[in-house]
């Protein structure tokens, strides 16, 4: 049994407990708010002890899901991991790429883990898909929602659409070489709606778009390549594979349609058991702090594009 805690149990980090205290090789030893009356509740929920602060812990733990505003990573991340706590930090990894490498360099120094949030990974859509992605020259991803008051103080290039640059990044495997982006700041001071365009360097194009000013839900990615294109949708976790039989493609009769049967379980969930697995097996995370930081830069550079166009 891993002994792990979970600092932070706002809207995400008190799933991160729920589900932590239902995870068999997990040892959920206590969750850390400064809202103590919250963390109470939780700790009560999950049966665990409930604190203010880390400190009390900080000895005791080997493992921590930091799910803070993103302003605290840096301080709280760089304390467990000097403290020889492997981490599990929410996206974005930092406010800045600057933390992002200092944190990567002590879990380095350190020989620990440092994974990052990016839940979509672990979306039984997206890791079924692995197998069919080859060559992507075109990806369509779509990541639309309502607006959440609770959020106002992040625009939507690093609340949302880190996501899919997390993703994109994983599968086109190549470097940027331009990029377009325009957006508008509509009920909130930070950017509420965003359209992107990646150019990399092996020819593929992105097209991105998120927003938190849509009625409905919508969350989305199409990959198109040579021979087929993948469909899946984030929210109802499905896939759809169409692809070619025939080298020509004569009429619709000549494509085949595959949708693999996908586990239900929460990518959530999924992520806390990776992070575990790869402590205890001492393997690199699917979602590593280099990956965070990758698509963390690249959020900035699209925040930098919005500027110059303000």
């Amino acid at each position: 049994m891993l002994p792990i805690a979970v600092i932070g149990v706002g809207h995400l980090g008190q799933h991160h407990a729920r589900l932590l205290s239902q995870i068999k090789n997990s040892a959920l030893l206590g969750v850390v708010d400064i809202d103590e009356k919250r963390a109470q509740k939780i700790a009560k929920s999950v049966q665990t002890q409930a604190y203010r602060e880390i400190d009390p812990i900080l000895n005791t733990i080997k493992a921590a899901v930091i799910s803070v505003p993103t302003p605290l990573h840096y301080e709280l991340g760089k304390k467990c991991l000097e403290n020889g706590i492997h981490c599990l930090l929410e996206k974005p990894l930092c406010q800045n790429v600057e933390e992002a490498e200092k944190l990567i360099k002590i879990a380095v120094q350190k020989n620990l883990v440092l994974q990052v949030g990016h839940v979509e990974r672990f979306n039984p859509a997206v890791l079924a898909a692995q197998k069919f992605i080859h060559t992507p020259k075109f990806i369509e991803v779509n990541r639309l929602g309502p607006y959440d008051p609770r959020v106002s103080h992040i625009g939507v290039v690093l609340d949302l659409m880190i996501h899919d640059l997390d993703l994109v990044l994983s599968l086109v495997k190549s470097e940027v070489k331009n990029l377009e982006a325009f957006g508008a700041k509509v009920l909130t001071e930070h950017e509420d709606i965003v359209k992107c365009r990646l150019r990399f360097e092996n020819g593929c194009i992105v097209d991105l778009s998120a927003s938190r000013i849509s009625l409905e839900q919508y969350r989305k990615i199409r990959i198109f390549q040579p021979d087929s294109y993948i469909s899946i949708d984030y929210a109802h976790k499905d896939l759809k594979v169409y692809r070619k039989k025939t080298p020509i493609v004569k009429n619709f009769n000549d494509i085949e349609i595959l949708k693999p049967s996908l586990t239900k379980e929460e990518p959530l969930k999924l992520e806390l058991e990776h992070f575990l697995e790869c402590i205890q097996e001492g393997k690199k995370p699917l979602v590593s702090g280099e990956h965070g930081r990758d698509a963390l830069e690249l959020g900035l550079e699209i925040l930098e594009q919005l500027h110059l166009h303000e």
